[in-house]
């Protein structure tokens, strides 16, 4: 059994920052990419950040400079940085993983089960 497990968010006040976490919980192969998507009351649900196994990142334009993405490989755990927040950063923000459980599955989606920002003005 795969889970993702987040942690991180809260309340904060406008400039402030946050750091939440995600770890991936269960026996897996491999790891090809992992992400943040957030969803905000009657909004579709967005890409915000996602790492690739070699390195590689993407954001959405309105965090860059923002926010940064890491991954510790080692502990299947993936961050998300989050500073000079805007209360239009509120949201539930959920953790993505695209991983193979073992050498001969495909490729299979995971999410974590999201956590509320809210940034006050």
């Amino acid at each position: 059994q795969v889970q993702l497990v987040e942690s991180g968010g809260g309340l904060v006040q406008a400039g402030g920052s946050l750091r939440l976490s995600c770890a991936v919980l269960g026996n897996i192969f491999t790891i090809n990419a992992m992400g943040w998507y957030r969803q905000a009351p009657g909004n579709q649900r967005e890409l915000v950040a996602e790492i690739r196994s070699g390195g590689n990142t993407n954001y959405v334009d309105s965090v860059k400079g923002r926010f940064t993405i890491s991954r510790d490989n080692g502990k299947k755990t993936v961050y998300l940085q989050m500073n000079s927040l805007k209360p239009e950063d509120t949201a539930v923000y959920y953790c993505n993983a695209d991983l193979k459980r073992t050498y001969y599955t495909g490729s299979d989606n995971y999410w974590g089960q999201g956590t509320q920002v809210t940034v006050s003005s």
